[in-house]
């Protein structure tokens, strides 16, 4: 997570032709050396251009992406890290709680029981599970996704608007044009995710501002934690902390994300680049 590299733009080769994805995020920190906690705690896409760089995309889609339960087609492209091959919902909650279920993927079900009307039990279903992660993975993939609860893209609303100060993770996402908005949060005993968007992506937002996850489905996902917090008898409580692996030493708090950053936090800056109303 405290590894630095430059957040700078990326060129990707394409046969004859280049591309360079555009990054919104972090623009303060253009040209210098951050952390890939911070970039992925601020949505920054030239970190993640920078990361894509280093593996294969069909070795993405093989050994990460499928392990995790996704069964949509991905295109096996540079530009796979961005989101641009459709999933579901149901699949990115699947994906997402393997990391809160120590590297298990538990493929998700609608009914676990069908019983008659006196109660009887006729029968049950259990889902697939399968390791697609190690234990360590799973927990270090959670220390970087509280990073964008904590200090990141979802801080001000979850943490000051919504005033829900459990120990959770969460990633917001955002297609192009504005025209699909995503939130997927997790806890240790619930994984939860909110998409926001038309069949038709002609509809979407004019703007950033009103158009990116972080608007359109963190609330969503806000207000359905506020109520499930409110029952105790749900199981899920705010006291719940994600459990640490043994013999677990990677470093995972960095003392600097970005040199010369003591005075300024993340979210100011991000709020800054996207005028967050």
């Amino acid at each position: 997570p405290c590894y630095k590299v430059p957040n700078v733009q990326q060129t990707f080769m394409d046969q004859d032709s280049t591309w360079t994805p555009r990054s919104v995020g972090g623009k303060r920190y253009e040209g210098r050396m951050v952390t890939l906690k911070w970039g992925l705690a601020n949505s920054v896409n030239n970190i993640s251009a920078w990361l894509v760089k280093q593996f294969p995309p069909q070795t993405i889609v093989d050994d990460v992406i499928k392990k995790m339960g996704v069964k949509s087609f991905i295109m096996p492209v540079n530009s796979l890290i961005f989101g641009t091959s459709d999933v579901t919902l149901y699949e990115m909650v699947g994906a997402y709680s393997t990391y809160a279920n120590k590297g298990v993927y538990i493929e998700p079900i609608f009914v676990t029981r069908i019983e008659d009307r006196n109660g009887n039990v006729l029968t049950t279903f259990q889902p697939k599970q399968s390791e697609a992660i190690s234990e360590k993975t799973a927990y270090l993939m959670l220390s970087l996704l509280k990073g964008v609860v904590d200090r990141g893209t979802a801080t001000r609303r979850i943490r000051h608007v919504y005033e829900l100060t459990s120990e959770m993770g969460g990633k917001t996402g955002t297609t192009q044009n504005h025209s699909d908005g995503w939130y997927m949060g997790l806890t240790p005993n619930l994984v939860g995710g909110v998409w926001v968007g038309g069949d038709d992506r002609s509809i979407h937002f004019d703007n950033m501002s009103l158009g990116q996850g972080a608007s359109m489905a963190l609330p969503i996902y806000g207000l359905f934690m506020q109520k499930v917090y409110s029952d105790s008898t749900r199981g899920v409580l705010p006291t719940d902390v994600f459990e640490k692996p043994q013999n677990f030493n990677l470093t995972i708090d960095c003392p600097e994300d970005i040199a010369g950053a003591a005075n300024i936090s993340d979210v100011e800056l991000w709020e800054e680049d996207f005028q967050v109303p």
